[in-house]
């Protein structure tokens, strides 16, 4: 019996030296940048020839797919075990204690964009597969870590991939939570615009960068007011209702405007309730404060009556929960108002099983219709499940009580990860239990302990699936 944890601690060193410089590049969607053979930007495509290089380094088989995506294969035989990672990260954000891309280490963690989501699981599983090359054999299946490049944003690296690969006949994503995710939500991110006439007293309003993301700042700009009188009331005015809720900002006087700056806190739009999201507590102020001309105030007054303080849906009339896979949830993720031009807001649903998507996008239509927002474009995915009887999770289970000497419950959740991508595919790992949750978060980090011990889960995994069956 291959002592996995013993193989991963006499390549500790390695392990957190090669993660640390993995981190350090930031692989952030960059369209300005991208090129025939860098589809999503330079930062992703240097990160994406770092692994692929060292990949080739180590001996392994690497084919890469016109920058979209692209796999790093070891063994034999007819099957293939996928293991799905992506390399592309959202961007760093503020309020961190040390840079985004610095891959600091201090309390036994190292801090960084992508440490959890998704590049720290993406080494790991690299260094799992490494190992089994090295100290196993007897292989019936090959085994091929699938590197995507668009997983934060619209999915079009997997989809660029198995229009000309073959789907593996079981697989796991390490982009989510121990035990074993067996069901994930359905996943939708809409838009809708409305063109402003005329000119009111707001000149600018943004917030948010990613419909996954609750958004942790946002500013506006407005027309100086009458007098000085009237300009010190709104900022004490502001003042007085960052107190009342308990948040952060700024109210700053320029030449030409007055600024208004709300600082909220970041989450994974997964679970919108565990942030707060800036640009809805700007907007309820500003329609509370400011007198608003007609067409500003019905957008701003949108964005309070059916999204403040409410991330499932009820304003909307469009909640919905599930035993096991929880309640439906709303993440107004993206922002943007320019006088006189257009105004958008962009939103990421997710919703469980039985919530019928066509009905739901409708009734969310039909009343941000009414408010003069248009729909203009949408993404979506369906619902995800493998029957908990599967053979991929009771080797997984198998697995995981091996390893951690604990019961492997299954668990549903709201995230989306690769795993729906595949035929039969599920989440496993990287956020063992009881673990913080800081994905998409300023100071997202990864326990280094966590780091190897996942690395030995992960070896043991790949050597259960792809080994030779007992005859």
């Amino acid at each position: 019996m291959i002592d996995w944890n013993q193989e991963v601690s006499t390549r500790k060193a390695e392990i957190i030296k090669e993660t640390q410089t993995f981190l350090q590049i930031e692989s952030v969607l960059d369209e300005g940048t991208a090129t025939e053979n860098a589809p999503f930007g330079q930062g992703i495509r240097r990160a994406y020839d770092w692994l692929l290089q060292k990949a080739k380094n180590d001996g392994f088989t690497v084919k890469d797919l016109d920058g979209y995506a692209a796999h790093i294969e070891y063994g034999e035989g007819a099957d293939i075990v996928g293991v799905l990672c992506h390399i592309d990260v959202v961007p760093g954000g503020d309020n961190w204690t040390t840079p985004a891309f610095s891959a600091t280490i201090r309390d036994g963690s190292i801090f960084a964009r992508g440490a959890l989501d998704d590049k720290g699981p993406t080494i790991s599983c690299y260094y799992a597969l490494k190992i089994v090359k090295e100290v196993a054999n007897n292989f019936g299946k090959r085994v091929r870590i699938i590197i995507g490049t668009d997983e934060e944003s619209q999915w079009r690296c997997v989809d660029h991939y198995f229009k000309h690969e073959e789907m593996p006949l079981i697989g796991f994503a390490p982009d989510a939570d121990f035990p074993i995710i067996y069901a994930e939500k359905g996943i939708s991110n809409i838009e809708y615009s409305m063109k402003m006439l005329g000119k009111g007293k707001i000149y600018s309003f943004e917030s948010g960068d990613r419909l996954n993301m609750v958004p942790d700042r946002a500013n506006a700009k407005l027309d100086h007011l009458s007098n000085v009188e009237e300009e010190q009331k709104l900022e004490q005015s502001f003042y007085e209702f960052l107190r009342e809720h308990e948040i952060s900002g700024k109210f700053s006087k320029s030449k030409g405007w007055l600024d208004v700056f709300v600082e909220g806190v970041s989450a994974h739009g997964a679970e919108p309730e565990e942030g707060v999201n800036a640009g809805i507590y700007l907007a309820y102020f500003l329609t509370k404060y400011v007198s608003l001309a007609e067409q500003e105030k019905r957008y701003f007054k949108t964005l309070k009556d059916y999204f403040f303080r409410d991330s499932q849906g009820a304003k909307l009339e469009v909640s919905f929960k599930d035993e096991e896979l929880g309640d439906l949830t709303i993440n107004v993720g993206r922002m943007s108002y320019f006088s006189g031009k257009n105004a958008s807001i962009g939103i990421n649903v997710r919703y469980p099983e039985g919530a019928s998507y066509e009905v739901l996008k409708k009734i969310i239509d039909e009343k941000l219709g009414k408010e003069g927002l248009h729909f203009i474009t949408h993404s979506h995915e369906e619902p995800h499940a493998l029957n908990k009887t599967h053979e991929l999770v009771q080797k997984l289970s198998k697995v995981y009580e091996r390893q951690m000497d604990k019961k492997a419950s299954l668990i549903a959740i709201g995230g989306g990860t690769y795993a729906r991508s595949l035929d039969a595919g599920v989440a496993f790992g990287p956020l063992m239990p009881g673990e913080k949750d800081t994905a998409h978060q300023a100071d997202e980090c990864i326990s280094i302990d966590n780091l190897l011990k996942m690395t030995a889960i992960y070896a043991d995994a790949i050597y259960e699936l792809a080994k030779k069956e007992e005859q």
